[in-house]
């Protein structure tokens, strides 16, 4: 992986990371079309850019996070333990989908879907405040992104959705449900593999997640301001879009998987 390759994937993970159009998606299709070599590295690189993004979200919204109130800390706990359990669990068939761009593309088309009509289908939500159950199942839903193009901010916005939340209050808990989600999976990822890293693998790692957290900040702020104004349908449509295109090169006889 050069260093060009770096930056471009890094760029990626910060602007998609938050939206709902899932950004290990898009860095398994930035892979496949910049030819990169799906290495252990490579593979732990996907996992542990998303490391930069989410310190995004510490710096925005830091007051929230150097907080004496408990029970912010226990909703991001409940929250996160579903996925700790399953992802611990089911890391080897996660991580055999990494280099699947048709596991991407069908994700991106059927999330897609649920995207357009979500706004139709959850209507008059008010909830400003997050429940300690509300937590929970955000979680689980947080456990279907582990399919890569699902998107984990898609899956636990709608989940908190589900549960009554407005918009903006359901995207600011997936925000902050993804520190501690992303910390557990990068660090777990690093242990398992920095052995086989070399000297120049840190130095890109470092680089990416410098490159990834400030992108994301910008993503950040444009996220909240347009899910506020539109809501989801144009993420919907994209996610098709871009689903359809690669599904297209498929059935054209391209190989649609990293390797």
């Amino acid at each position: 992986m050069t260093f060009f390759e770096t930056i471009i994937v890094a760029i990626v993970e910060g602007l998609t990371e938050f939206l709902p159009v899932s950004s290990t998606g898009h860095m398994v299709i930035t892979q496949y079309f910049m030819h990169i070599e799906a290495t252990p590295f490579v593979k732990a690189f996907t996992v542990s850019i998303q490391f930069g993004a989410i310190l995004s979200v510490v710096l925005l919204y830091w007051k929230r996070f150097f907080t004496n109130d408990f029970s912010f800390y226990l909703k991001l706990f409940l929250a996160f333990l579903p996925a700790a359990v399953i992802g611990f669990l089911a890391d080897d068939y996660v991580d055999a989908m990494l280099s699947d761009v048709m596991v991407v593309a069908i994700s991106l088309i059927v999330g897609g879907f649920i995207l357009i009509f979500i706004d139709s289908i959850i209507k008059n939500n008010h909830k400003e405040s997050v429940s300690p159950i509300n937590s929970i199942v955000i979680g689980f839903f947080q456990c279907i992104a582990m399919i890569p193009g699902v998107s984990r901010s898609a899956a636990t916005i709608i989940g908190g959705m589900s549960q009554g939340l407005t918009r903006k209050v359901a995207a600011e808990f997936s925000f902050f449900l993804a520190v501690p989600t992303m910390l557990a999976a990068s660090g777990y990822k690093l242990l398992k593999t920095y052995k086989l890293f070399d000297k120049d693998d840190y130095t890109m790692l470092a680089v990416g997640n410098v490159v990834a957290l400030i992108v994301a900040a910008f993503a950040i702020k444009f996220f909240i301001s347009f899910l506020t104004k539109h809501g989801f349908k144009w993420f919907g449509y994209y996610r098709i879009i871009l689903g359809g295109v690669l599904l297209a090169m498929y059935f054209a006889g391209y190989k649609m998987v990293v390797s």
